[in-house]
């Protein structure tokens, strides 16, 4: 047992771990404009942060008109993506920081999220967390996407871990409210700092309002 007692860490990882939202809005741009020749903005791509890619396409398919399956949706989306991630995804120091010490200290971890099981590994690899992080779940795994609990909960599952000992570590609100709804507790680092006032947050453990340039790891570790 780690020192940490039978505490496990689950993270998600677009805009928690790794700063891949400007890609994923890049490749929505492109997709959005090849199948429809309308325009997407910053202000659109917000509306989806925190939310499954199947869920985005399936709903893009109605809000857009675009008679593709979500299936052949995702392969292109994720095409686009990966094209741009592995080119260059940064991680956020103060996170980098917490999974080395977290790691070193023995404390089970995953990563859970809303992207295809593909870019995950992708992102794992390419940004060297693949060396500490080495079980994920995604959302096209799970029955539900956040803020269903499923993939946090098939996360604790993979580790072994009892739901009440997880902590997550989210950036969305959707995600905030699955880690709620699995019965596990929650440090919120939001990527829109508009959305810091979700009553989702407010439910959060540990909140960090001002995001990632407020976050630390120390601070992450005397809650855990």
């Amino acid at each position: 047992m780690s020192t940490f007692g039978t505490t496990a860490v689950i993270f998600d990882l677009d805009g928690t771990l790794v700063d891949s939202e400007p890609h994923y809005f890049e490749a929505s741009r492109a997709l959005l404009a090849e199948r429809t020749g309308r325009a997407y903005t910053w202000a659109d791509n917000e509306r989806y942060v925190g939310i499954s890619s199947h869920e985005t396409l399936a709903d893009w398919r109605t809000e857009y008109g675009i008679a593709a399956p979500v299936a052949e949706l995702i392969a292109e989306l994720d095409h686009r993506y990966l094209t741009l991630a592995r080119a260059g995804t940064p991680v956020y120091p103060e996170m980098r920081k917490l999974v080395e010490r977290l790691h070193d200290a023995g404390v089970p971890m995953a990563v859970a999220s809303g992207s295809s099981r593909a870019a995950i590994a992708a992102v794992l690899a390419g940004t060297g967390l693949d060396a500490w992080l080495t079980t994920f779940v995604s959302a096209e795994e799970v029955e539900r996407g956040k803020p269903a609990p499923d993939v946090f909960l098939a996360a604790a599952e993979l580790l072994g871990a009892a739901p009440s000992d997880c902590v997550v570590f989210e950036d969305a609100a959707p995600g905030a409210a699955a880690a709620r709804a699995a019965g596990m507790r929650c440090v919120a680092v939001p990527y829109v700092a508009a959305h810091a006032e979700d009553p989702s947050f407010a439910e959060a453990d540990l909140l960090f309002p001002g995001g990632h340039g407020e976050f630390t790891a120390e601070a992450a570790l005397a809650l855990l």
